[in-house]
């Protein structure tokens, strides 16, 4: 197997704007496997994705087979024939913490400076990640239209975030007649220490929180998807049908009270 094709997988997924870590990991295992199987084969390909006891595991390195496979096939390089035949290993959705409103509410009232109140109300109006929060500048803002631009994101690729008027007000605050530099000037870390002391779940779980809300206030699964700057549709699919049953009875109780 030629090594430097692992390295136009690279460039190939980085174009599309897919999430350069996923890349990165796919990589790490793909050298692990070719390391281990040089005369790789199906069976091979199997054997090594079997051999770990976490499915969690199995199913990144099946993914990882799967993707670079794909990739060769559609690029005519046969890398992978079989790659098809490697089955994705299922993996428990377990519940994960997700902020609620009641949370929105306990922390504004906790929140004691004019810059915590900016973070508070960024995370569940905006669903920022702790990294892009962080990165945030003051020319990044822009009140009149009411939206910030996310320059730096996991994927590679900024994004237009929209404000809600509570978050703009908090911003403006914030802002306080500055033009340029640091928005909230915090560390990821400061930013992690504020929500354990107001008592609230972590800067990823306001993202769960931000987007649940936002499907449940009628929000579409594309705009969700483009403010939360997703590369594919999974993310929202997965909160969608974690909804799907409390929307349904709400949306028939609706039907039956217009009658």
């Amino acid at each position: 197997m030629d090594l430097g094709l692992l390295e136009e997988f690279r460039f190939d997924w980085e174009l599309a704007g897919k999430a350069a870590r996923t890349v990165d990991d796919y990589i790490t295992s793909l050298r692990l496997l070719f390391a281990e199987s040089p005369d790789l084969d199906l069976a091979a390909a199997k054997g090594w994705v079997a051999s770990t006891s976490y499915a969690s595991v199995r199913r990144k390195r099946a993914q990882a087979i799967r993707a670079f496979g794909r990739w060769g096939e559609g690029t005519g390089e046969v890398v992978f024939p079989w790659w098809k035949e490697v089955p994705l290993v299922g993996e428990e959705q377990r519940p994960q913490p997700t902020a609620t409103e009641a949370d929105y509410r306990a922390a504004r009232r906790k929140a004691s400076t004019v810059r915590d109140s900016a973070i508070i109300e960024l995370l569940w109006s905006c669903g920022l990640r702790r990294g892009e929060l962080v990165r945030l500048d003051v020319e990044d803002v822009n009140l009149s239209d009411g939206l910030l631009v996310v320059r730096q994101s996991k994927t590679g690729r900024p994004r237009v975030v929209p404000l809600s008027p509570w978050a703009r007000r908090a911003v403006r605050r914030q802002i306080a007649g500055r033009e340029s530099g640091s928005l909230l000037e915090m560390t990821s870390n400061a930013i992690r220490l504020l929500l354990q002391r107001v008592g609230v779940p972590s800067a990823h779980a306001w993202r769960r929180g931000w987007a649940v809300e936002a499907l449940r206030n009628g929000v579409s699964e594309a705009s969700v998807r483009s403010a939360a700057g997703w590369s594919s549709g999974a993310m929202v699919a997965r909160y969608t049908r974690a909804l799907s049953g409390e929307l349904a009875v709400s949306e028939f109780h609706e039907a039956w009270g217009n009658r």
